[in-house]
Formats: structure tokens, sequence, C-alpha cells
């Protein structure tokens, strides 16, 4: 029982946080979350068929003000499995340099 416990612990553990960097096809575009910490979101599909929420943090770095449905986006963060797929988070720099830099990267420019 102690082994299956530790495994089971242990595959929580890799898939949360993980640092991930890919490509999708922007599925569709939500409202921004302005409470807090504000992050611009987006619902993205790669290439497997899993879709995946995209919260950009823009008050650490700059909106992706051109982005629109079809549009294909590359990024870099942590993404956090959920049910639905999961949410990537952490696309921007660290101001305080203690956690892993990401970054989105749409029609040949780089936000971080």
């Amino acid at each position: 029982m102690k082994k299956i416990l530790f495994v089971l612990l242990m595959s929580l553990e890799i898939y949360a946080g993980t640092q991930m960097c890919s490509s999708g096809t922007v599925v569709k575009l939500l409202s921004d979350d302005n409470k807090g910490s504000r992050h611009q979101r987006f619902i993205i599909k790669l290439s497997s068929g899993q879709t995946l929420l995209i919260a950009h943090n823009i008050d650490l770095a700059p909106k992706v003000s051109s982005l629109k449905k079809g549009g294909f986006i590359k990024f870099c963060g942590e993404h956090e499995s959920n049910a639905k797929g999961g949410v990537v988070h952490w696309t921007h720099h660290d101001p305080n340099k203690r956690h892993v830099g990401g970054w989105l990267e749409y029609n040949g420019q780089r936000y971080e």
C-alpha cells in the first residue's frame, strides 16, 4: 500500500508545476482576469489535440494585443494539469529571479 501511495504522489508531482515549452493554435480568446495580478487569458490547442488555458501575467510582461483566434503561438511556462487539459502560467520573467522565466512568441515577437 505504501508503495502504491508513493507512486501516486510521485506521478502527481511530475504533473504539478512542470516547465513546458510547446506551440499551438489559439482556439478561444477569453476576457482578461483583472483580479489581483492581471492576466491575459486564452485557450490553445496543441497538435496532439490537447487544449490548454494560457494565463499570461500582463503586470510583468507585455500583453499580446494582436492575438487572434486561429493564430499560431509558441510558449514556455509552468504547466499545471487539470481535467480540462491544464493551465500554463509563468509565461514571463521573474523580477525576483527565483523562478524559471517563461515567454510567449507570436508573429515573430517575444513577450516575456
